[in-house]
C-alpha cells in the first residue's frame, strides 16, 4: 500500500471511529429473506427471474446494499411455513418479506387456521428481533363471498397487531392482466414479476430504512 493510500485509509478509519461506526458496519449488506410459496419461489421461472432476484437487482440499482435470499417453496401453505420458519430464516437475518396464504385459500383451508399460523410466525420473528414486511393475498372469487370475507382481512389485521408494514395484494397489476401470467393463468411470468417488483419497491425501500434506523 502506498503512502497516500495508507494515509487515506487512516483518515477514513479515524472518521468512522469518531462517529462510532466500525468500518465493517459500512460494508455489511442488509440481509433479507423472501419467505413464501410459489409466488416468492418463482414457479417455472429462471432463478434470475424470481421476485427475490428481480427485487434485489432493482434495489441494488438504486444504491441499496442488500442481499435477498429466496426461501419460497412452491405449494407451501401457512402450516408448511410455520413448520420451517425457524430454520429457513437463519440467524443474522435483518428482515423477512413474509408472503403466505394463497395455497390455503386455493385449498379452502379455514381462514381462522391460516391466521393462527401467520400470527405464530410473526410472533416468532418478533421474538428473534427480525423485522417483517408482510405481503397480503386475496381469496380467489370461486371460493365465494363468505370465505373471502373471512380470509381477505387476515393480513391487514395481523399487520396492525404486530405493527409491521403491509403490502395488501402481492399480485396487484398482474392478476387478470393479459401477458403477465404463465399458461396456467395463476402464476406470474417474468414480466408479471417485474410489475410486482415495480409496485412493491417503494414500500420495501421504506422497510429497509426502518431496519437501518433500528440498527443504529
Amino acid at each position: 500500500m502506498s503512502f497516500k493510500a495508507s494515509l487515506l485509509h487512516f483518515i477514513v478509519m479515524s472518521a468512522l471511529s469518531l462517529i462510532g461506526l466500525p468500518a465493517a458496519a459500512q460494508d455489511r449488506p442488509i440481509q433479507l429473506v423472501g419467505f413464501g410459496d410459489s409466488l416468492m419461489a418463482g414457479y417455472q421461472l429462471a432463478p434470475s427471474e424470481s421476485y427475490t432476484a428481480q427485487l434485489e437487482a432493482a434495489l441494488k440499482a438504486k444504491g441499496h446494499n442488500v442481499v435477498i435470499t429466496n426461501a419460497g417453496v412452491s405449494g407451501d401453505t401457512t402450516s408448511g411455513g410455520l413448520s420451517r420458519i425457524d430454520w429457513s430464516v437463519p440467524d443474522g437475518t435483518d428482515g423477512v418479506i413474509l408472503e403466505l396464504g394463497a395455497n390455503d385459500a386455493l385449498r379452502g383451508i379455514s381462514p381462522e387456521q391460516s391466521e393462527r399460523n401467520l400470527d405464530t410466525m410473526l410472533a416468532r420473528l418478533k421474538e428473534r428481533g427480525v423485522a417483517v414486511f408482510l405481503v397480503g393475498i386475496l381469496a380467489p372469487p370461486n371460493m365465494g363471498s363468505d370465505y373471502a370475507q373471512r380470509f381477505n382481512p387476515i393480513h391487514k389485521r395481523l399487520a396492525e397487531k404486530y405493527d409491521v408494514p403491509l403490502y395488501p395484494f402481492f399480485l396487484d397489476g398482474v392478476t387478470t392482466v393479459e401477458g403477465m401470467q404463465l399458461e396456467d393463468g395463476m402464476h406470474p411470468n417474468a414480466k408479471g414479476v417485474a410489475v410486482m417488483v415495480e409496485k412493491t419497491i417503494q414500500p420495501v425501500e421504506s422497510f429497509l430504512g426502518e431496519i437501518k434506523d433500528n440498527s443504529k
